[in-house]
């Protein structure tokens, strides 16, 4: 059974696949109004009577998610928009609160193809505990469209904002998990090259929260991954940010695959893993929270002092005892992992 809604995404048929799409992706929790034109919230449901309102903020994001392909190995393009907006929430130190969804899709797209990316992201809405409070879906001509194109926003709330201009020189830097094998997983299904690798997508929010309170700066180190989100924070805190090469987070099929094809690992996106700095001193408590989510969380480098006074830049230091410049990732990237 195929999509053959008219262009406009108006219609009976529309109105039923909405309503199919309602059921699967469950209730709203404390959103109000989500069958209107804008879902509400009152923030007597969610904030004490006691809380300071002047302390909290209010935060929000959105993306757009192009993907091929868009079913892969440990997940699909329903499973990523959720978790990137989640994610770009969390490493912020915000919890997040409710999530608008909204979809475009080819005239002819297979029902049960949108139907599986909807139970996706119900799946992870569910499990992350973060409803989807409003969306929209449109159809559009055979032809203008690859599949599927989905764009989502996320609001949430903070006491603490994390930015990325907060590490602090004699921090250290922690990577909360093996990197990149989000784009290992699209790579491999992309071009049949076998991988017993699947993608890190996974909700973030409930390990930054964990231990939001000792974060200085973090980022979650999806397109561009590692090299371009800790140029960054170098560039934003005026730091400098050494790693130590025989830390490196990632696996040997993640340096294989990038030896393959020619492609610098650092550059490597990861939908479920971020980087922070935090100092020294909390670094064992971090890690100690961090592993209970996550084995592989490690430290993987530490945070000085520049030697310009404009930012110091990212660098690893060999095994050699070399420091060699980690820069900011050139030419093109690689296209539509996420």
């Amino acid at each position: 059974m195929y999509i053959e809604l008219n262009h406009g995404g108006g219609g009976a048929k529309s109105s039923e696949l909405i309503k199919e799409v309602r059921k699967i992706l469950g209730g709203v929790g404390k959103w109000q109004n989500s069958g209107d034109d804008s879902a509400s919230l009152a923030l007597s449901k969610i904030i004490s009577q006691k809380s300071d309102l002047h302390n909290q903020h209010i935060l929000l994001t959105t993306d757009a998610f192009i993907v091929d392909p868009i079913f892969f190995p440990g997940g699909d393009i329903g499973k990523i928009a959720v978790c990137g907006t989640i994610n770009d929430l969390a490493v912020m130190g915000a919890k997040p609160l409710g999530i608008s969804l909204s979809i475009v899709v080819e005239e002819g797209f297979p029902k049960t193809d949108f139907l599986k990316i909807i139970k996706s992201i119900a799946k992870v809405s569910k499990e992350a505990g973060v409803p989807i409070v409003t969306g929209d879906t449109k159809v559009t001509e055979k032809g203008k469209l690859d599949k599927i194109e989905i764009t989502t926003a996320g609001i949430g709330m903070a006491e603490k904002v994390i930015n990325n201009a907060g590490a602090q020189v004699g921090d250290v830097v922690i990577a909360s998990g093996d990197l990149g094998e989000h784009t290992v997983a699209l790579l491999s299904e992309r071009f049949g090259y076998r991988s017993r690798v699947s993608s890190d997508c996974k909700p973030i929010d409930k390990e930054m929260l964990a231990i939001g309170k000792f974060v200085h700066a973090a980022k979650d180190p999806t397109r561009g991954g590692l090299s371009a989100n800790l140029v960054e924070i170098a560039e934003k805190s005026k730091v400098k940010i050494v790693l130590d090469e025989n830390l490196l987070p990632y696996k040997k099929e993640t340096i294989a695959l990038g030896g393959l094809l020619g492609i610098d690992i650092f550059s490597f996106a990861s939908e479920g893993r971020f980087l922070a700095t935090v100092s020294e001193k909390d670094a064992p408590k971090v890690l100690r929270i961090l592993r209970k989510f996550n084995v592989q969380a490690k430290l993987i480098g530490n945070v000085q002092k520049p030697i310009r006074r404009r930012g110091g830049g990212v660098f690893l230091q060999t095994k050699l005892g070399s420091l060699r410049p980690i820069e900011m990732p050139n030419g093109k990237l690689i296209p539509r992992i996420c």
